[in-house]
């Protein structure tokens, strides 16, 4: 059983269970649940998508949603090492 307020949420690319963020304040989101894992497939690959559009990239996308707005789903912009 999850101890998150909003439920249990899992990432549909790995099945990780989401885990509560709280954003910064000028985002005006409040709570996010996010996909933390590392070794998701969606995160690793996003890494690819973002260069190819620009070249010094080391930013890639984690699966998000909101609570706040229905939990829709949305890509959260990160930083990310590279991922090999």
């Amino acid at each position: 059983m999850s101890d998150n307020k909003f439920g249990t949420h899992t990432c549909p690319h790995c099945g990780s269970e989401l885990k509560i963020w709280i954003a910064p304040p000028e985002t005006w989101w409040g709570e996010i649940l996010v996909c933390n894992n590392n070794d998701c497939p969606y995160y690793k690959g996003s890494n690819d998508t973002i260069a190819n559009k620009r070249d010094d990239s080391r930013l890639g996308c984690r699966y998000a949603i909101d609570p706040g707005n229905e939990f829709k789903p949305f890509n959260l912009l990160s930083w990310c090492p590279t991922l090999d």
